[in-house]
């Protein structure tokens, strides 16, 4: 029997007290399927999610299921009620950071900021408040790939360390500078952003608070001020994604460590 094509909706209470019945007869899942007119993957995802301690009961399965999509919307307003953490969301959505990588910076570095999960920034930029940020999200509504698939470059068109002059390396000249980030480990509020100049040993210091690409940027800028700059070699922090604009702020290449090996 050829299943027809149509929109698809939420199992009902009905349907359940059915799928509960015909299993008790000992109904396959595709007897079921074709009776119910669903596809039997929609009914075993229904079954596996759905079931308590391995048993499908159809009253407790119908809670289950009434609970996580009650708590599905409330991910998405989430960010909608709190004036802070959706201005936060959306300053870096604009600088086309990713909802995991948001995600991560929230649960690293600004806990006074309340968590969001991806999932719930996800579901901010899909509804009627976020929809003018689908434009920066990477994927631009696509389907994001399955884990375990071969993820996408953070920081394309790095130059690696292993590329930098030889003079760098032997410390024969003053201006070659390797920055990186010390994050409070204690609280995880705030961060230090560190210059260190190799020949001369000298080292720069400044405090950050919400470490932003933009702000970043402009500290380096001006924490460098006045002082010869050659190179610049960071680690692969998310916020030097968009590295060819501080390249050309400082007018000097920007180098980076090899994954891991900072």
């Amino acid at each position: 029997m050829k299943m027809r094509n149509r929109r698809y909706s939420h199992i009902t209470k009905t349907e359940r007290l059915e799928i509960a019945v015909l299993k008790r007869k000992g109904y396959s899942l595709r007897e079921i399927a074709r009776v119910l007119k669903r596809s039997p993957g929609t009914l075993s995802e229904e079954i596996k999610r759905n079931s308590t301690n391995g048993s499908y009961e159809p009253t407790k399965a119908h809670h289950k299921a009434y609970v996580k999509r009650k708590y599905s919307k409330y991910q998405g307003m989430k960010i909608v009620e709190n004036n802070q953490l959706r201005a936060y969301v959306e300053e870096r959505l604009k600088e086309d950071w990713s909802p995991e990588e948001i995600a991560g910076r929230l649960k690293k570095v600004d806990q006074e900021i309340k968590y969001a999960s991806r999932g719930a920034i996800y579901k901010f930029v899909s509804s009627v408040y976020g929809r003018l940020f689908e434009k920066h999200l990477r994927y631009h509504g696509k389907k994001r790939k399955p884990a375990g698939s071969q993820k996408v470059a953070r920081l394309p068109d790095r130059i690696f360390i292993d590329q930098r002059p030889k003079i760098v390396e032997k410390k024969g000249r003053f201006g070659d500078w390797e920055g990186d980030f010390i994050v409070s480990g204690k609280n995880g509020r705030g961060a230090l952003l560190v210059l260190h100049e190799r020949k001369s040993r000298y080292l720069l210091i400044r405090k950050l608070i919400n470490v932003t690409a933009k702000g970043v940027y402009q500290f380096i800028w001006e924490m460098t001020g006045g002082y010869i700059v050659n190179t610049l070699t960071l680690d692969n922090d998310i916020v030097f994604r968009k590295h060819q604009q501080l390249s050309q702020l400082l007018r000097a290449q920007v180098y980076f460590c090899r994954p891991y090996h900072s």
